[in-house]
């Protein structure tokens, strides 16, 4: 984002989203992120991938909401889409924690790709709260305006559509998402999958074929997980 660049949508999102990207707190971040690179702090993701989630998933297209908090502050990780990175990266542990729970699931063997853009083409929108970090610095983008601007997309996703999945990892994903309507929706919670919590229930959570019973049942087509 620059003084000069407006944010750039999905054409889907732009109603949703045109009117809160003009706020007093997007222009605030906005001022942030321009001091961040005046200064010469390296930002991840780079800026045309910043916005990858919605440029990838579509709002009528939504079937599944993943949240995650922060993007890889790593090099040549993150790229717009939470908890996946590029071909021919190492899994982050998370990553790996999700692919082996997909694995158990369905009997098959783990992806060999860490990049979940196939699961974005397919309605599941990979939502960071904070949608930037600079580089080595975990949390150094938080409380800066991003997750105001997310939580808008949430209240967006549970006002305006119905039978959406939502998969909230971790204290933090629950507490972000605690407004969703589950007369309306199905929120389904588990620890993160981080190596730290992912043995306090992650494993065995089935949240990837619940996800799909819960579409099918509802009239839409389910989510392949592997590619």
């Amino acid at each position: 984002m620059t003084d000069k660049q407006e944010i750039k949508l999905d054409p889907s999102w732009q109603n949703i989203l045109t009117q809160e990207a003009q706020k007093p707190y997007m222009e605030a971040l906005n001022r942030f992120l321009l001091k961040e690179a005046q200064d010469g702090q390296i930002t991840y993701p780079k800026g045309d991938e910043i916005f990858n989630a919605m440029n990838m998933t579509a709002f009528d297209n939504i079937r599944v909401v993943i949240l995650g908090q922060d993007p890889y502050h790593g090099e040549n990780q993150a790229h717009g889409l939470s908890f996946s990175v590029r071909d021919g990266v190492k899994f982050p542990p998370s990553l790996r924690n999700i692919y082996k729970e997909i694995s158990t699931e369905y009997d098959i063997p783990a992806p060999k790709s860490g990049d979940l853009s196939h699961w974005a083409e397919q309605g599941v929108l990979l939502l960071n709260a904070t949608l930037t970090v600079r580089k080595a610095e975990a949390g150094s983008h938080q409380n800066k305006g991003w997750e105001e601007f997310t939580d808008a997309i949430i209240r967006s996703i549970n006002d305006n559509r119905e039978n959406v999945v939502f998969l909230l990892w971790g204290a933090y994903a629950q507490k972000k998402g605690s407004f969703i309507d589950q007369s309306k929706h199905l929120a389904l919670t588990a620890p993160h999958p981080s190596p730290l919590s992912a043995h306090r229930g992650f494993f065995g959570c089935g949240h990837f074929k619940k996800a799909n019973e819960y579409l099918v049942s509802n009239g839409k087509k389910p989510i392949s997980w592997v590619a």
